[in-house]
């Protein structure tokens, strides 16, 4: 059971922020106090990313709701490659625990954005669910590659 704890904690997590309307996780206040002098503004405003139908960009949007784009988009990746981890490590030394990790984590990122479809001010993004199940590849292929040049390495000066 303890295996599963850093799981339930990051669904927990993932829940609560789902249930946030956009005014609520808005970081702008903070970003503008804190970035007050806009920087890497001028190698930021080459990037425009594709998005709903939009292109987002410094130049569409501005500044301090581009860069609140960014974050908002690194912490989805970030975020589910930890829900991602922790059910790789919860699922334990079993056959395909990376496949069933990344897969298990991108069916809970479609079922997070289609429960955030019902929250206000929020919608659904299959762009998100891409995201999600990205940082869930990385984050087990990274665990999964590390673990075996460990294992080689161990097994290497045994003989």
């Amino acid at each position: 059971m303890k295996k599963w704890i850093i799981f339930i904690a990051c669904l927990v997590v993932l829940v609560i922020s789902s249930s946030m309307t956009y005014e609520q996780q808005s970081i702008l206040p903070e970003l503008k106090d804190l970035l007050a002098n806009k920087p890497f503004e001028q190698q930021l405003s080459v990037l425009k990313i594709p998005y709903w139908n939009t292109v987002v960009s410094i130049e569409e949007r501005g500044y301090f709701p581009f860069v609140e784009f960014l974050i908002r988009k690194l912490i989805h990746f970030i975020g589910f490659g930890c829900i991602a981890l922790g059910l790789y490590f919860a699922w334990g030394k079993r056959r395909f625990a990376g496949s069933v990790a990344i897969g298990g984590t991108a069916i809970i990122a479609m079922l997070d954005e289609f429960r955030q479809s019902f929250t206000p001010g929020r919608t659904m993004s299959g762009q998100d669910v891409l995201v999600d199940t990205v940082g869930a590849i990385v984050f087990v292929g990274s665990v999964v590659i590390l673990r075996k040049l460990f294992k080689n390495k161990r097994q290497k000066a045994l003989f």
